[in-house]
């Protein structure tokens, strides 16, 4: 499910820069950090009030967790919609902010201002797919994020290679992958359905409504800060390289979507299950869950990183087969970076795990340092000292940062939640 999300903005960046161009493309890798920034805010709900409706559920209350699903949906709409018409606003001082300027700002501001349009919907979709798995339908989710990734596919060919729209057509592809995987999971919870969830009435219930927010905040900054460090490496990699720079960066991020989408899927795919064990009080479920988890992402993370080598140059190819110079330094930049895949797994799984117990303080606290202090300090101090190499090198220093964090976390609090 989360392959097929992250297949958005890689289908984008695929199209773009292979038959659109290099300053389109690097208008994509401009804009989609601030967009991806926006849509955390579904991360948050989805994530956070998930694992309170599985709670809810485990206890053995399906009308209060209905009640507080619907309370948390609608809430959502209100949120996304106002986010969107903001977005839509102001995108173009936004982009000028970052830095474009002549075409580059023109071709931001229209890939930016039609993908906030579908912004509702992509936020909506990034929530439903934690409710599907708290429903129990997952197989339900991952159908919907097939037909919306399939569907972006099809349309960037059609938009982008026959019709010749350029730009705009790749980012209404977009926004019409993401307007089905949002609508399409509302219209199956508005309706009675043989899942634990269904959309009711419902009543204002602000403590649920921070609690929900308190919870998933580790997700939302895990998001929002790889999008202000995307920022910071774009503003490095511009300074050093140029334009090259930012697109081999975005050819990086692509690649690490889909290995990132494995981890981030995990986490999603357990975090109801074990809100639910940890709130019907299983804990010899919990820990079996625990055990299994921690012997998965590790040696995903040693399999991926193998992956990441082994491939390197036909996975680079993809996207920059028709420019040599920055073919070698994308390359050159991702066999450094793709060290980190070594421990990103098991800083990724910790988050959500806390998240799961609902310890929304230490999940955030894990994501906050590994994704904001760590990566904003190492993108700061380590290319005064090693250059372009040290921006390659700085996602590797926090991640390993990271997990002596997380590590800590998880040795201090088994005994608290009785997960080993």
């Amino acid at each position: 499910m989360m392959i097929c999300t992250s297949l958005y903005s890689i289908v984008d960046g695929f199209f773009v820069s292979n038959f659109v161009g290099k300053t389109p493309f690097a208008a994509v890798n401009l804009i989609m950090p601030i967009a991806m920034g926006v849509a955390a805010i579904g991360f948050m709900i989805g994530t956070g009030g998930s694992a309170i409706v599985s709670k809810t559920l485990g206890e053995g209350k399906p009308d209060k967790a209905n009640e507080y699903f619907s309370l948390l949906i609608y809430t959502a709409i209100g949120i996304s919609v106002t986010l969107s018409i903001l977005g839509f606003i102001f995108i173009k001082p936004i982009s000028v902010m970052l830095g474009a300027s002549g075409e580059l700002l023109e071709n931001c501001i229209v890939y930016g201002r039609i993908l906030f349009v579908s912004m509702p919907a992509f936020i909506l979709m990034n929530i439903f797919q934690n409710f599907f798995i708290a429903a129990e339908k997952p197989s339900l989710s991952l159908k919907v994020s097939l037909l919306a990734g399939i569907t972006n596919v099809i349309l960037d060919f059609i938009f982008i290679v026959v019709l010749k729209w350029g730009i705009a057509g790749a980012a209404w592809a977009t926004a019409a992958g993401e307007f089905l995987g949002g609508v399409i999971p509302m219209i199956y919870f508005l309706r009675k359905n043989d899942s634990l969830l269904q959309l009711t009435k419902t009543t204002f219930n602000g403590r649920i409504l921070l609690k929900a927010f308190t919870n998933g905040s580790s997700e939302m900054v895990t998001n929002l800060s790889l999008s202000i460090v995307g920022v910071l490496y774009n503003f490095q990699l511009m300074r050093l390289a140029g334009e090259d720079g930012v697109a081999a960066y975005g050819i990086i991020m692509y690649v690490n979507f889909i290995f990132m989408a494995i981890f981030f899927g995990y986490s999603i795919g357990t975090g109801p299950i074990v809100a639910y064990q940890y709130g019907a009080g299983n804990h010899d479920e919990l820990k079996n869950v625990f055990r299994k988890s921690i012997k998965l992402v590790i040696s995903t993370g040693i399999v991926l990183t193998l992956l990441a080598e082994i491939l390197n140059v036909p996975l680079i190819k993809i996207f920059a087969s028709y420019d040599q110079d920055m073919f070698n330094m994308t390359s050159h930049g991702f066999r450094i970076y793709a060290i980190a895949f070594l421990v990103i797994g098991v800083n990724v799984w910790g988050s959500a795990f806390f998240t799961a117990l609902n310890n929304g303080v230490v999940s955030a606290a894990i994501s906050f340092l590994r994704t904001l202090i760590f990566q904003v300090t190492a993108i700061l101090l380590l290319p005064a000292v090693f250059g372009i190499d040290g921006v390659w090198f700085a996602v590797v220093a926090a991640e390993m940062l990271a997990l002596l964090v997380t590590t800590t976390f998880l040795i201090k609090n088994k005994d608290k939640y009785q997960y080993s």
